[in-house]
């Protein structure tokens, strides 16, 4: 990295930044979208093969995640002309269509704002990132993939279950949580919770670590 190169990233719990970008479907501003959970994605380019079979990836799950009021959003440093030739490309060669809009960020704002490039990897090409953003603006989680390696769909659809989850019930997932499976209680803030709760009828392995059913 050259010296004085500052890269930026987002926080979580903080608002996400904004943008104003042109996409295949038109303009697109994130504060817009505030009421709808956003889920926005990074990809290196188009016409790649990775790339490719994570395209047709989202484009699968995409009413699955419009069902939990997310907006599915692609990115990537090409332009608006280069997203719509290869989306037509996808369908006519694979099938498939892509429902979600693709951001044009040729002048990589949207993507530095985001802490997609790293240039260490590339410095003309966005890493696959996930970002998680809420109803209400906030980043709520990231998760960063090298170039190389395609994205688990799964991973994705279960992260805005579990986010929801939390926010709904007020309590926090488990190392390997689906949909269905115990949540985690809250731990104790004070000696009387950490008695009361024993007695609210939770599965307790300990004070401190206690499971119920939603």
């Amino acid at each position: 990295m050259e010296e004085g190169t500052c890269i930026t990233f987002p926080i979580l719990g903080e608002p996400a930044p904004d943008f104003d970008a042109e996409t295949t479907h038109g303009p697109l501003k994130l504060s817009d979208l505030k009421g709808k959970w956003v889920v926005l994605f990074s990809h290196p380019a188009d016409f790649t093969p990775v790339c490719t079979t994570e395209f047709m990836a989202f484009a699968a799950i995409h009413d699955e995640l419009a069902g939990l009021n997310v907006k599915l959003v692609g990115l990537s440093v090409d332009s608006v002309s280069a997203h719509l030739a290869w989306v037509r490309n996808i369908k006519e060669k694979m099938g498939v269509t892509v429902p979600f809009p693709v951001i044009a960020d040729l002048n990589m704002k949207v993507a530095k704002k985001y802490g997609m490039i790293h240039p260490a990897l590339n410095s003309t090409a966005a890493v696959r990132s996930v970002f998680f953003i809420d109803d209400k603006g906030i980043m709520r989680a990231m998760i960063y993939y090298p170039q190389s390696n395609g994205r688990f769909m799964p991973e994705i659809i279960r992260m805005v279950k579990a986010l929801q989850t939390t926010d709904k019930y007020k309590v926090s997932t488990p190392a390997n949580w689906q949909p269905g499976d115990k949540v985690v209680v809250p731990p104790p803030k004070t000696t009387d919770e950490m008695e009361k709760r024993l007695t609210e009828g939770y599965e307790c392995k300990d004070w401190y670590l206690c499971f119920k059913k939603i």
